[in-house]
Parts: structure tokens; C-alpha cells; sequence
């Protein structure tokens, strides 16, 4: 459990650092430590707040096909952004491709860090 979570940790901080290496209008100043605090901050609001804000929100994604549920995955940016202090997302359209970015980056370690399963 807790090498899973080491690993989560991780895994959202190269998601977060990547996606301020691309996207100019989001930076965490210089500081490696605001990286990490905002993995931490980051991955604890997908694991409690996610869940229920997707609960929340399923009559809204049935009816828009899904599309509320990219914006719950941006409020969890919004929010990062909100609790730390070093780290700043300028702008709704940074938002967006943040969003799209660290959906992009964890799909790729997701697929690299996953144990393969058994094929019969």
C-alpha cells in the first residue's frame, strides 16, 4: 500500500511538472518543493474529492456525454492551485490544456508503471 502511494506521489509530480514544462501559463516558480507539495495536495483530492464530485455530477455527464467529468478533473487543478501557494494556473484555457496534459501523461505511466497481467 504504501509503495503504491509513493508511487502515485510520483507519478502526479512528473504529471504536474510536465505539463508546467509545456504549458507556459503554469508554473510552480522555481521551486522543486512546490512540485512535490502540489503532488501530494493533488493526488489527495482525485483519491477523496474526485470520486464524490463524479457521484455528484452523473445525471450532468449522462446528459453531456461525459463532458462534466473533464471539468471535475479540471476543478481538481483549480483546486491544487487554490491550496498551494507556488503554484499558479493563469487563465481558463491553461486550465483545459493542463487538464489534457496530465490526462495524457498519466495515461503513459499508467501503461509503463502497471504491472502487466497474466494473458492466458
Amino acid at each position: 500500500m504504501a509503495r503504491w502511494i509513493l508511487i502515485s506521489w510520483i507519478a502526479n509530480a512528473i504529471a504536474l511538472a510536465v505539463t508546467a514544462w509545456i504549458l507556459s501559463g503554469m508554473s510552480f516558480h522555481g521551486s522543486v518543493g512546490a512540485v512535490f507539495v502540489s503532488a501530494a495536495i493533488f493526488g489527495v483530492l482525485n483519491t477523496i474529492l474526485k470520486p464524490i464530485m463524479r457521484l455528484l455530477t452523473l445525471p450532468l455527464a449522462v446528459v453531456t456525454l461525459g463532458l462534466a467529468w473533464f471539468f471535475v478533473s479540471l476543478m481538481m487543478i483549480w483546486l491544487t492551485d487554490v491550496l498551494v501557494k507556488d503554484f499558479t494556473v493563469s487563465g481558463f484555457w491553461t486550465y483545459v490544456w493542463a487538464t489534457v496534459v496530465i490526462w495524457a501523461v498519466n495515461l503513459v505511466l499508467d501503461t509503463t508503471l502497471r504491472p502487466r497481467r497474466a494473458r492466458n
